[in-house]
């Protein structure tokens, strides 16, 4: 497959790169083990000057660098800066808080005694060289909330890149380069997907951190398995939006829209199935459907489109299966279900917004991640029915729940089978909050310092004397 740019809003190839040979990843196992023996050794002073300086400048590039990310993955270029300005303010933040985050732990003293010592404490160090094994869809702050901790800690990266976002993947390496991290500290590695085995395989690669689908977690935890070595994965979701009697509807309306077509709907805490309770479920349905068909579909480049082309022609295909899929079981379609007839979008892999009623398990849809702007509306009779249909999916990364009730508030705590409750909001990432999922919505944390801690050797020093 070859390594290349092409433009999602009309189909067109930009530009094509030829991937690493074996000498050229060769050189930078070897640049990053180097570079490595030297990084790990640097104080949290020296490298938060450095990714202070990172941050500044992606600030200053910021509208360059969205837009190349709108270019080769097709999303609206408002959001594309957003997710710069995003990505720079978690280099920020980490480069604040890191050595607070990883400094020593001190047990009590009564434990040290109880144990035969005169002292202890628990150190995080670093463990080397991590592979990241990155997807499309954030090609930026996918990236930078594994590399910024990463880095921080005193490891080193190589990034595996979607092979549809090959200049994004440069500019992150160019941005650690202009900011003055040593050489091999963060390299971007095109390759092919066939190539990551190799990879994991050596044994200067020390970890595996990957977001993307169930499949590809499943043969990068396979392998490193087999490596005993460690691994994050954030996979898949399909997380449930529940609106139950209490909620302001108005307002769950306006956000679930949001919460479903940021990024075209191609985000793994999308949420992706709308779970209402019958006493405001028509008044729900009515304006989420009006709210969906007003979207504005167009050019990505574009200030006031809302909802740009699917990334892959691919992933459009996968999207149409599924709604036919549902409809030919029974499902209705309350809005789009088709592709817009603008002759302007013709040729590029857009997708109308889309809302299907009357879902059944028998469909794929009720099981499957659906990656574009397509939602699904239940109707529960009560708040356990809610619960019941939130928890029939094999995903659990997060979930959102409109409700004024403090006892709905318990027992959806209690309750919800993911890795975050986000109550009359929507789910999103921020740095100072762990993100991650559980079933096949993977394992392990990004972000905070429970991310931070993912890839450090957990240390117990002890003295007896």
């Amino acid at each position: 497959m070859p390594i290349a740019t092409v433009n999602p809003a009309d189909g067109r190839t930009v530009e094509v790169f030829d991937p690493l040979d074996e000498a050229g990843v060769e050189a930078r196992l070897a640049r990053a083990q180097s570079a490595f023996e030297s990084w790990r050794l640097s104080t949290f002073a020296q490298r938060s000057e450095l990714m202070h300086r990172a941050a500044e400048l992606l600030e200053q590039a910021n509208e360059q660098i969205a837009r190349t990310m709108t270019l080769e993955m097709g999303k609206p270029l408002a959001q594309a800066r957003a997710e710069a300005a995003k990505c720079a303010k978690s280099m920020h933040w980490y480069a604040d808080r890191a050595e607070e985050l990883l400094a020593d732990e001190h047990p009590a003293k009564e434990d040290v005694e109880d144990s035969g010592g005169v002292s202890a404490y628990v150190r995080y160090r670093p463990l080397g060289p991590v592979l990241a094994v990155m997807p499309w869809n954030f090609p930026f702050w996918q990236v930078i909330r594994f590399a910024a901790p990463a880095l921080m800690a005193g490891n080193v990266g190589l990034l595996k890149h979607a092979s549809n976002v090959p200049r994004t993947a440069l500019a992150l390496e160019e941005l650690f380069t202009r900011a003055g991290f040593p050489q091999g500290c963060f390299q971007t590695l095109l390759i092919p997907s066939r190539a990551v085995e190799a990879l994991i395989r050596d044994e200067r690669i020390v970890a595996v951190t990957l977001t993307g689908s169930e499949g590809a977690g499943r043969a990068v935890a396979r392998v490193a398995g087999d490596e005993v070595k460690k691994t994050v994965l954030e996979l898949g979701g399909s997380d449930p939006f529940l609106v139950l009697p209490s909620a302001d509807v108005r307002a769950a309306i306006a956000r679930a829209v949001t919460a479903r077509v940021q990024n075209n709907g191609q985000s793994c805490i999308a949420a992706k199935r709308f779970i209402v309770h019958t006493a405001v479920y028509d008044e729900f349905l009515a304006g989420f459907t009006a709210r969906m068909r007003a979207l504005t579909v167009g050019d990505p480049m574009a200030e006031a489109t809302e909802v740009g082309p699917l990334a892959t022609e691919q992933g459009r295909t996968d999207l149409e299966e599924l709604v036919t899929d549902a409809v030919g079981l029974g499902a209705g379609v309350a809005c789009g279900g088709r592709r817009p007839d603008a002759p302007s979008l013709a040729h590029g892999w857009y997708y109308l917004p889309t809302v299907l009623t009357d879902v059944t398990p028998r469909m794929r849809i009720h099981r499957e991640e659906a990656f574009g702007p397509l939602a699904t509306v239940y109707r529960a009779a009560d708040l356990d029915e809610a619960l019941e249909i939130a928890n029939d999916s094999p995903f659990g990364l997060s979930s959102n729940v409109w409700t004024r009730d403090d006892g709905d508030r318990e027992r959806c705590v209690r309750d919800l089978r993911a890795g975050g409750v986000f109550f009359n909001g929507m789910t999103a990432s921020h740095p100072a909050f762990p993100f991650g999922g559980i079933k096949r919505s993977g394992y392990g944390r990004e972000l905070s310092g429970h991310g931070i801690r993912e890839f450090c050797n957990i240390t117990t020093v002890w003295s007896g004397s």
